[in-house]
């Protein structure tokens, strides 16, 4: 882990539906977006359990044909998922994430790319969210399944 602070997470419109939740949201912003994600250029529009959205720019975070790589849109998609994960396991547990796939669909040479995080199945143990991958006009870039182990800290 770097010694370098933590860039604080952006501003985000706080979608909580409980006191646990806005606990956890607390929390995630003290620890702020992470280096990789602050690397890629993620920013945090909204934030929840039920729906986390963020986005990405394309350029910096492209392959050598200058489309957008997709191990980038795997990172957005991981990180809006752990997050909105984060946020439904709560305070005093961590999210952990386990399997991450994605299909790609279409090539993006510039602007940003969306990624929206809703939950598909939740326990106490397992979170599974799906989270779609969009060029800003709604275009479908990638569809992504996160499955996240929830534990006690």
């Amino acid at each position: 882990m770097s010694d370098a602070p933590q860039t604080p997470m952006p501003p985000a419109t706080v979608a909580t539906s409980s006191p646990a939740e806005a606990d956890a949201l607390e929390a995630l912003r003290h620890l702020g977006v992470g280096s990789l994600a602050e690397r890629m250029g993620i920013e945090i529009l909204e934030i929840g359990a039920d729906r986390t959205v963020g986005r990405m720019p394309v350029e910096g975070n492209t392959q050598p044909y200058g489309l957008l790589h997709g191990g980038a849109s795997a990172v957005l998609a991981e990180t809006l998922g752990s997050f909105a994960s984060a946020l439904y396991a709560g305070p005093g547990r961590i999210s952990l994430g386990i399997d991450l796939n994605c299909t790609h669909h279409k090539a993006v040479r510039s602007g940003h790319v969306v990624g929206t995080a809703t939950p598909l199945a939740r326990s106490r143990n397992l979170t599974s969210y799906a989270i779609a991958v969009t060029t800003e006009d709604g275009t479908p870039v990638c569809s992504a399944r996160l499955t996240c182990l929830l534990r006690d800290v």
